[in-house]
Parts: structure tokens; C-alpha cells; sequence
């Protein structure tokens, strides 16, 4: 997952809103985001390399998503995938600080997580402080630490904020503001420690490239009183696949489709 947008207590009906891209190799095998039939209580998609997840919810109401953290200039060391991180928050039952407290980051390259136990949701990096609970508000990560100023995300946020404002979202317009191809001028990009050709590749909210892009697009809304809705759109090099929806009342499923 490479860029995420979420409005977390910023409207009054809803806890959380969120959108996020996953971008990747096409040839990576990858599951669509669905109950999973060995962790039924887990609504995920899965890469099926390493066995992890990228985003999920699970019907506890228990959330996480993750990006890596960009900077080619440190030599990747990690000795377990990053796509553990999720997995391993969402089928635990440990607060947000108990999980911090009981994770080894340094036993991954570098990432960017969010996780919600229910209670509260908060942002934890092994490039930034430990565990920073979030603020109410418009916030978003791209693969530097929590609320950098990209322009891919800040022009986005922008979008979602706007799509708020006037109470137009819907999962579906959630998943529509995320497919923008825009590309930066070069003075704007920031400087990760890899060639400017990939900076402009990766500048777009939205990747497609030969043999890499933009996999998933996931939209989730959390009302206040448990109401929930998530929905996946594929991706391959061709364009998009099949797109996912569950619909969950917190601590019980309600529809799938």
C-alpha cells in the first residue's frame, strides 16, 4: 500500500473514512480482499507470497493499514515482511500500546502502519516515534512519515476533503478520487534516494507502468455506531478487475456481495 487518505472523527457520522492505493508488481500473486477462509473473522486481501496483508478489518472492528517507508539510499536488512504487521495486529487482541510494546520493528525494513483496536486509532513507524495516537481531522500517508507533504497526497486530501465537505462520498466515489494519473513537475518531487525516472513514475496517486502499478484501491467508511462498509477495486497491467464489497455491523457480519 503506497498512499492512504482518512478522515478520522472529522465527520459527525462517521469514525473513519479512508481510501488507499496498494501499488505493486503485477506478477506478485495477490487474493482480492474477501472473508478469509482460514481467519473467517478477518475481512482482507492477501499476498499470497508471504502470506500477508497490506489492509483489514476484522468484524471486532479492529483496522490496519500499511505503507513502506521509500528511501533508497538504506540497504533493505528486514528479515520478516512487512505485510506481517497488519495480520499480525488484526488477529491479536492487544491494544494499540500493548502491541507496540510487544513488536520488534527493527526486524522489518521500513514502514508505516496504522492500526485501530476499537478505541482508539494510531499511527507507529520504525522511521518516526514509536506510537502516535491520531487527531481528529484529514490526514494521510504515502511511503514518508504520517502527514509529510507530498503533492500526490496533498492533492488528494484536498479531493477528499472537498467530497466530504459537500457530503458527496460514497465508497465508490471514495475509490474514483484515488485513480488520478497526474504526474509533478520534477522541482516538486521529494527526493528518496531513487532515480528522478522512478520519482516521476511514483509522483501519480495512481501507477501504471509495464510491470508495475497500482494493484488495489480499498475505500472503507466506520460510522460511530458500527456501521461499516469496505470495497476493493482490482487492478492488472490491462486495468481494473473485479471490485469486492462487505458490509459488516461491528462484532456481526450483515451482507457480502
Amino acid at each position: 500500500m503506497c498512499l492512504i487518505l482518512f478522515a478520522y472523527n472529522y465527520h459527525p457520522d462517521y469514525r473513519l473514512i479512508l481510501t488507499a492505493n496498494r501499488d505493486e508488481f503485477y506478477a506478485r500473486p495477490t487474493r482480492p480482499m474477501q472473508h478469509w477462509p482460514e481467519q473467517s473473522n478477518l475481512v482482507a486481501g492477501k499476498d499470497l507470497e508471504q502470506g500477508g496483508t497490506w489492509l483489514g478489518l476484522t468484524h471486532q472492528g479492529r483496522f490496519s493499514a500499511l505503507t513502506n517507508h521509500r528511501d533508497g539510499r538504506q540497504q533493505k536488512q528486514g528479515q520478516r515482511s512487512r505485510g506481517n504487521l497488519p495480520l499480525d495486529f488484526l488477529l491479536s487482541e492487544q491494544s494499540c500500546e500493548t502491541f507496540i510494546h510487544r513488536l520488534s520493528p527493527d526486524l522489518f525494513d521500513g514502514f508505516n502502519q496504522l492500526i485501530d483496536d476499537g478505541e482508539q486509532l494510531c499511527y507507529l513507524s520504525n522511521r518516526s516515534h514509536a506510537l502516535q495516537p491520531v487527531p481528529a481531522g484529514i490526514h494521510g500517508i504515502s511511503n514518508a512519515v504520517f502527514d509529510t507533504s507530498w503533492p500526490k497526497l496533498d492533492a488528494r486530501k484536498a479531493a477528499l476533503k472537498q467530497c466530504i465537505d459537500k457530503n458527496e462520498f460514497s465508497c465508490d466515489k471514495l475509490i474514483q478520487i484515488m485513480t488520478d494519473t497526474e504526474a509533478f513537475a520534477d522541482s516538486l518531487l521529494p527526493d528518496t534516494g531513487v532515480s528522478l525516472e522512478l520519482e516521476r513514475l511514483l509522483s501519480s496517486s495512481f501507477i501504471r507502468s509495464e510491470n508495475y502499478g497500482t494493484r488495489a484501491t480499498t475505500a472503507l467508511l466506520i460510522k460511530h455506531n458500527g456501521e461499516a462498509e469496505i470495497v476493493e477495486q482490482g487492478y492488472d497491467h490491462e486495468g481494473a478487475t473485479e471490485r469486492n464489497r462487505v458490509r459488516l455491523q461491528l462484532k456481526q457480519a450483515v451482507s457480502q456481495e
